[in-house]
């Protein structure tokens, strides 16, 4: 994530740039050891567990974990013949996952015709996150994707002034947003409730979660859908913007100091729902 994704320095949209005499490949992937015991749940048993678990991160996906053979529970894997081509790490050798009698196909997958440059992944088996019940660091299950040491998130007060307009209508203003800083992201202005006419939004059906904040509530302005949202009940370490509320750029009008803001290119989540088998009371217990 922090790496690859959104803005970050390996993605397609990269805010910045490497200075370097020659351009750089098109697209770059990293490999390194996470140096954190990772552990895969699935039909109610461990069937991985590993403190040399390493972690990829390539263009535009959520970085991925790949265990070493010798950590997985013997039996586990079985093969399905089904092969196919990764662009840049070659043959992809796909599995079933069958722990007593419970079967999931292409639920877990290997490179074997890797190229020389990508030898840390020799070896070793990645698992589809939404096929297994669950994946743990130590004893706290990790919710989303494996976790990136590079995504960071920080978090400011400000005396400057934030106003949201639909139209003709002051949805929001205030003198004390709270800017949300987050590794390839632009900075998100959250308005505390005091300061919003409640009125005009609307709140709709379903929500999103997110591995490092919780679980996203939504908000219709008028004709504009998703216009807004708010992590009700944030996650303690961003407990700061916790029930506050953002307001998307491309959706309503936002005001910086009277300067109005524009989405940035690159900035499209894929929003993650509710992990598969995850209540929403669970998330909100993490």
């Amino acid at each position: 994530m922090g790496l690859s994704w959104q803005q970050g320095p390996l993605s397609s949209t990269a805010l910045g740039r490497f200075l370097t005499p020659e351009p750089l490949p098109e697209r770059l992937l990293f490999a390194e050891r996470l140096r954190r015991r990772m552990r895969v749940r699935f039909g109610g048993e461990w069937i991985a567990d590993s403190e040399d678990v390493v972690l990829l991160h390539e263009p535009g996906r959520y970085p991925v974990a790949y265990f070493p053979l010798s950590s997985l529970r013997s039996g586990v894997l079985e093969a399905s013949g089904r092969t196919t081509r990764h662009r840049e790490l070659g043959e992809t050798s796909w599995f079933t996952v069958d722990v007593g009698g419970r079967r999931t196909e292409r639920a877990a997958w290997q490179f074997t015709g890797l190229p020389s440059y990508a030898a840390e992944l020799e070896g070793r088996v990645a698992f589809a996150w939404r096929a297994m019940d669950a994946f743990y660091e130590e004893d706290e299950r990790i919710l989303g994707h494996a976790a990136d040491a590079y995504h960071r998130i920080d978090i400011r007060d400000t005396s400057r002034t934030l106003e949201v307009r639909s139209g003709d209508t002051v949805i929001a203003r205030t003198t004390r947003p709270v800017v949300l800083y987050e590794s390839g992201f632009a900075p998100r202005w959250y308005v505390p409730r005091e300061d919003i006419q409640e009125k005009e939004l609307t709140p709709m059906e379903g929500r999103t979660f997110c591995p490092y904040k919780g679980l996203a509530d939504y908000y219709d302005i008028g004709e504009a859908k998703k216009a807004a949202w708010s992590y009700r009940e944030a996650y303690p370490e961003v407990g700061r913007v916790g029930d506050l509320v953002s307001f998307e750029p491309d959706r309503v009008e936002v005001y910086l100091d009277g300067e109005r803001l524009h989405l940035e290119p690159g900035q499209q989540v894929v929003p993650h729902g509710v992990d598969r088998s995850l209540g929403t009371d669970e998330v909100l217990a993490h």
